[in-house]
C-alpha cells in the first residue's frame, strides 16, 4: 500500500553524529546543486531555484528507511544519488525532505536546523542563522530570495522513499 506525504527524499539513512553514535559517510561537502549555484556568486548560491523545480532526467524514487527509524521533529542526514538531503517526520506519517545545504551559507547543517510551525505551515530553522523555511514549499518566511530545495516523498509498505 502506498501513501503519499508532504515531501521527500533519500537513498538511506545516515544518522547524524552524536545523536545515535553515527556518522555521515563518503559526502562530499557541498551538494551538487549548490556547488553548480557556487559558479556564481556566492551571495546569488542561495537564491538559486529549489532543486525539484530545475529541468532533469525522469526521475526515480530512492528508499531510504524505514518511517521508524526518523523521530518525530528530528532531522536525519541522508546522501540520495549523490544529493545530501535533510530528513523531518512531523507526526505520525508526516515525512519531508528538504536539500541539507543552508540556502545563505551554503553549509550542509540543515538536518540540524529546529523544527517548528508557523500557523498551519510546518517549518524548519536554519541552525546558523535562524532563517525559518516551510518544510513543503522551500519558502523562506522572512526573506523571500531565499528558497530551501524540496523532494517529493512517499511512505510506501512503511518504508520511506525520496524521488530524485
Amino acid at each position: 500500500m502506498e501513501t503519499r506525504v508532504e515531501a521527500g527524499s533519500a537513498l538511506h539513512s545516515v544518522p547524524e553524529a552524536g545523536r545515535h553514535g553515527g556518522a555521515l559517510h563518503s559526502v562530499p561537502d557541498v551538494a551538487p546543486d549548490v556547488a553548480r549555484a557556487a559558479a556564481g556568486s556566492a551571495a546569488e548560491a542561495g537564491r538559486h531555484a529549489a532543486p525539484h523545480s530545475a529541468p532533469r532526467a525522469a526521475a526515480t524514487w530512492h528508499r531510504v528507511c524505514p518511517l521508524t527509524e526518523l523521530d518525530d521533529s528530528w532531522g536525519e542526514a541522508a546522501l540520495i544519488g549523490g544529493r545530501q538531503v535533510a530528513l523531518f517526520r512531523v507526526g505520525e506519517r508526516s515525512v519531508f525532505a528538504v536539500s541539507h545545504a543552508d540556502p545563505a551559507t551554503r553549509a550542509n547543517v540543515m538536518a540540524r536546523g529546529i523544527v517548528g510551525s508557523r500557523g498551519t505551515t510546518h517549518t524548519i530553522a536554519s541552525p546558523l542563522h535562524k532563517e525559518v523555511y516551510s518544510l513543503a514549499t522551500g519558502e523562506c518566511l522572512g526573506n523571500p530570495e531565499l528558497r530551501l530545495g524540496t523532494y517529493p516523498v512517499r511512505v510506501v509498505d512503511g518504508a520511506v522513499e525520496v524521488e530524485l
